[in-house]
């Protein structure tokens, strides 16, 4: 193996439950009760932001339908969101990072990567910082999170979700192919619903079935997708940890099992990504002024249509709808419709004038 694989040292850390938990923090009478951040408290509408690891109990998930989450929970609470709270958090938790390096990659208000390759304590051993990265954030802000620790981001991202909440999991050079062999197919970056289907149906069901394939056979069977699954499955993730990238848009697609014809099912599915992109633009505490429908044919056309506003919103409602109004346009009765996305930009944030991120384009398949 090349030895230049693993000359990083990645650290992923991921908030427990963020913005429930700082809700839990500020609020005593919250602590060990099913809490919802976000949606609405008779379930006629909304999204899902957070869930206290209480409510997860009871099934409920980050995008879920008010409504559901009430049906699998009766009990639950509903929280309006307070970003200015969770913002605040968020830039504590950024100034101990800063701590220890400046080459940080915030994916969310609650999530970040960070290379410390070369630490500016010189401590030199990723799992310690890590270890004083996660007391800090206990003892000054009274809130929990979980790290993975590896060689590239894959790894770390896929090891800090391993043990939560409050886990701290580390995957050393030596362990990480076998550890890629092990892991299910659904867990490969790009890899959704449709594709780890197509993959079983081949039998193709972990890393080491995948590793199986060679590099031209994974790439016709998978398009571009597929050398990333060669190459990581072989522990090899060359990603950078890119500091100070804007976030120029959020979004979600789904490329679906069969091609949609009727206007019903696409609204129906268009209701879906809506709901996701509301939760991802929450999450990031931002509002933009300009909805964009994306719509891929049988034939693999591709078109866009856009809607610009004079009001930032994020709104859930506002987004659906032009959505669906964006698709009717097209005339979709009868096309054979492959993929339907919709995405969110031309930003403000919503908290403070900037906020710093990689660009952020969440992908269903």
């Amino acid at each position: 193996m090349s030895q230049q694989k693993y000359t990083r040292k990645i650290i992923h850390i991921d908030m427990d439950a963020f913005y429930a938990s700082v809700e839990q923090r500020d609020n005593p009478e919250y602590v060990g009760k099913p809490i919802v951040v976000g949606g609405s408290p008779e379930g006629r509408g909304g999204v899902v932001a957070t869930a206290s690891y209480e409510a997860r109990k009871f099934g409920i998930r980050s995008a879920m339908p008010s409504k559901r989450a009430l049906q699998l929970c009766p009990d639950v609470i509903f929280i309006r969101p307070r970003f200015a709270a969770y913002k605040e958090a968020s830039n504590k938790i950024r100034e101990i990072f800063g701590r220890y390096t400046d080459i940080i990659e915030p994916l969310s208000l609650d999530e970040a990567y960070l290379d410390v390759t070369k630490d500016k304590q010189g401590i030199g051993s990723a799992l310690e910082i890590a270890k004083q990265i996660k007391n800090a954030i206990r003892n000054e802000l009274h809130l929990t999170a979980s790290a993975g620790v590896s060689v590239n981001k894959f790894v770390a991202k896929i090891a800090s979700d391993m043990n939560k909440p409050d886990g701290l999991t580390f995957i050393g050079p030596s362990a990480i192919e076998h550890f890629m062999e092990g892991l299910p197919v659904e867990k490969f970056f790009g890899v959704g619903k449709v594709t780890a289907e197509k993959m079983k149906s081949m039998g193709l069901h972990t890393g080491a079935d995948l590793k199986k394939l060679s590099l031209d056979e994974i790439t016709e069977h998978f398009g571009k997708p597929g050398k990333f699954y060669y190459q990581i499955v072989r522990g090899i993730d060359e990603r950078e940890v890119q500091a100070h990238r804007e976030t120029k848009s959020v979004g979600a697609e789904d490329t679906f099992a069969y091609d949609l014809t009727s206007r019903d099912e696409m609204n129906a599915e268009l209701d879906k990504i809506a709901s996701i992109v509301a939760e991802r633009l929450q999450k990031h505490g931002l509002k933009g002024r300009t909805i964009t429908l994306k719509i891929k044919y049988s034939d693999f056309k591709v078109i866009t249509r856009n809607k610009s506003f004079t009001q930032l919103s994020n709104d859930l409602e506002l987004i659906r709808d032009t959505a669906k109004q964006l698709l009717n346009a097209t005339e979709p009765e009868g096309k054979a419709t492959r993929l339907l996305g919709i995405s969110l930009s031309n930003f403000e944030e919503v908290v403070s004038k900037k906020v710093r991120g990689r660009s952020d384009q969440l992908e269903l398949f």
